[in-house]
């Protein structure tokens, strides 16, 4: 594309020659000089000069370092969101829809399926009473138990398992290795010292627009429902409990658990390897920074950070005097020694 269908197509107001010839993206660090790039971060400005890139989309309040080489730039209110869309017209996705249900699915009688442009790939199973709604791609080896129900546009990947009764909304997407509506962690110890088992009878609800990543596991309710709401975006391997319920357009780094029958609001953001302990809840529009415990109910929206999972603030001003422990504990120690010489 040239520079000049680029800006319109971004909604940017170019400076350069707009006849320049764009191919691809390309990250500021190694793009080449038919790719265009983009600053949305400040740290990466310090890139403005040794970058290659035959362009870059910068914000409407970028202002170039005052030794600027010449280069096209593209001004916009959001450089990320404008080079996102970007990304989809360069470099469209990969078609992954297979032609109509392959030979060697195994497809329940009883199983109700769309005829709008379902897609059903090579050994998968789809067991009885399933319900698929209309546009839905099921990709190889995914196995959807007894009563699952999917909606439309649905988008489900290789080696995806989808337990009994299950519910799955439109416009979801779900990545390989994902496992839906397996047992939740509930065992009763006996008076001999061994567990029973507690029968999981509940189900799992995705709710409409939805993307998991790969490798997530999303235990089934022991009565009831775990919920994950509209919106809802999940990183890989994310493990949530029996009766978790999670807000709308809420999104969850990797590595995080959730313990059973945790509640977590809307629009919130949770960083990788956060954890969860359970029964307790956490209020909307709350942030958790990575690797941050939480061990109890958060009520205020805010920033959190911590080993125990506390207001930023107030964790680095902990971290601060943690830091000040050997200087402290020197000064007491000149002290003592002093006190002990006058004496």
């Amino acid at each position: 594309m040239k520079l000049s269908e680029i800006a319109n197509l971004v909604k940017g107001k170019l400076t350069g020659d707009g006849n320049s010839e764009i191919v691809n993206v390309g990250k500021i660090e190694y793009a080449r000089k038919d790719e265009i790039t983009f600053i949305a971060n400040p740290v990466y400005e310090k890139y403005f000069n040794s970058t290659n890139a035959g362009a870059i989309i910068v914000s409407k309040s970028f202002v170039p370092p005052k030794d600027a080489k010449s280069i096209p730039l593209i001004y916009v209110e959001d450089p990320y969101l404008a080079f996102l869309n970007l990304l989809e017209v360069l470099n469209p996705e990969a078609n992954n829809k297979e032609t109509g249900i392959h030979s060697t699915a195994v497809i329940s009688g009883s199983a109700i399926i769309s005829d709008i442009e379902v897609n059903i790939g090579a050994n998968c199973f789809i067991g009885n009473k399933c319900v698929i709604g209309k546009r839905v791609t099921i990709l190889p080896n995914t196995v959807l138990l007894s009563g699952v129900i999917i909606g439309d546009d649905v988008l489900i990947y290789p080696n995806v398992t989808i337990y009994n009764s299950c519910k799955i909304g439109s416009r979801v997407i779900i990545h390989s290795g994902t496992a839906i509506g397996s047992d939740g962690f509930g065992h009763a110890k006996t008076a001999d010292g061994t567990y029973q088992k507690i029968p999981q009878k509940g189900i799992v609800v995705i709710e409409d627009d939805v993307e998991i990543g790969s490798n997530c596991s999303i235990d089934r309710a022991t009565i009831g429902e775990t919920k994950i709401g509209k919106g809802v975006k999940l990183d890989n391997q994310i493990q949530i409990a029996h009766n978790v319920e999670i807000g709308e357009n809420t999104v969850i780094a990797a590595h995080t658990g959730i313990a059973g029958s945790t509640k977590i609001g809307k629009n919130c953001m949770i960083g990788g390897k956060a954890g969860f302990v359970g029964h307790i809840n956490i209020c909307d529009n709350v942030i958790v920074t990575a690797a941050c415990n939480v061990s109890k109910s958060i009520t205020e929206p805010g920033v959190y950070s911590g080993y125990r999972a506390r207001p930023q603030r107030q964790d680095l001003k902990q971290e601060a005097l943690l830091r000040k422990i050997e200087e402290m504990q020197n000064r007491i120690n000149k002290l003592e020694n002093s006190s002990n010489k006058n004496s």
